[in-house]
């Protein structure tokens, strides 16, 4: 296959390979794993603007990122034009490729009680407002971009009708995951929903839902004419899949997938990089899950996972690695490669 870079207005991102912004997960120790393995671009957490107006000092800290990380897009929610348009002026100077709106988050606590996330597309009329504000407040400076789902529920789905509304505000790329809100992540993601916005407007639009192996990315690019792809849970304990999708774009060959020491000894350089980012407190907590992502299909993950939960320092979570690295290598077991 050949690729072609994805472009945010006059930038160009190679590989069209993206890093979908998921809140407790996207921070920069992810980011730098992901983006070493060859995303082409990473966002960061989502970021209430609200928040960022009012100066919250957790919120600051999900605007940092470094040089390693290659471009980084930033993604804002928020239902105020005019608070939105105010947020987007201030991350504007920090040097991210991309300023995201988020249209597609369909948490109860966003969508509901804030009717921000995916409820902005139950009101085409706004989402443009939103984006106008955004685009007038930025002007060239920094390209706005939109993630959207299929819509509301299986009777409300107009994803390219609120496509067509933020590009005639100014976005110059949409991103859309397949499924309504009605479904969370139920069911599977219909891209014959991206495929329609796709050909409803005349940016670049990044394909979403169910991408978990190179396959499954090719197949998004081939169903549905989309210009990139963006990868959320396929990631998850995986920042290999950025590396054997673009190889396996490139060649029709599927490079090997990691087994159990790649696998475990990256899921300790990802405690290392938290660990700077966040202290040993919280790094060693939020480790937890991700090291249940990163053992998935191992023989014996189950009772690693239970054990995991237990560690509460470094040492801890290190030892217990180690234990359960001897345990797989006594068995002489191959590591349970993931599927693909």
């Amino acid at each position: 296959m050949q690729l072609q870079p994805l472009r945010l207005g006059q930038k160009e991102i190679f590989p069209p390979l993206v890093l979908a912004p998921m809140a407790g997960v996207t921070n920069r120790a992810f980011r730098l794993l992901c983006r070493e393995q060859g995303a082409g671009l990473v966002f960061t957490e989502m970021v209430s603007a609200t928040a960022l107006l009012y100066g919250n000092r957790k919120t600051r800290q999900l605007l940092v990122f470094g040089p390693d990380e290659g471009p980084v897009g930033v993604q804002l929610f928020g239902a105020d034009p005019e608070t939105m348009a105010e947020a987007a002026r201030l991350v504007a100077e920090l040097g991210f490729v991309c300023i995201d709106v988020n249209m597609g988050c369909p948490a109860p606590k966003i969508a509901q009680a804030g009717r921000a996330g995916v409820a902005l597309m139950k009101d085409p009329e706004l989402a443009y407002d939103v984006v106008r504000a955004m685009v007038r407040a930025v002007g060239e400076q920094v390209p706005v971009t939109v993630k959207l789902r299929a819509g509301w529920d299986e009777q409300s789905i107009n994803a390219p009708e609120v496509a067509r509304a933020v590009t005639a505000a100014g976005a110059v790329m949409v991103s859309v995951h397949g499924r309504t809100r009605a479904q969370m992540y139920r069911g599977e993601a219909d891209r014959g929903i991206i495929r329609a916005v796709k050909e409803a407007v005349a940016v670049p639009v990044c394909g979403s839902g169910d991408v978990f192996t190179p396959q499954a990315a090719a197949m998004m690019f081939a169903e549905t004419g989309c210009d990139g792809v963006m990868f959320a849970r396929g990631a998850l304990g995986n920042p290999w899949i950025f590396a054997r999708t673009l190889t396996y774009l490139k060649t029709c060959v599927l490079p090997p997938a990691p087994g159990y020491e790649e696998r475990l000894g990256m899921l300790l350089r990802h405690l290392e990089l938290l660990l700077e980012l966040k202290g040993e407190y919280i790094a060693v907590r939020e480790m937890r899950r991700h090291a249940a992502w990163y053992t998935k299909g191992l023989p014996g993950a189950a009772q690693f996972r239970d054990q995991i939960q237990r560690a509460a320092s470094r040492e801890e979570f290190y030892a217990m690695v180690r234990n359960y690295a001897r345990d797989l290598a006594a068995e002489g077991k191959p590591g349970g490669q993931y599927s693909g």
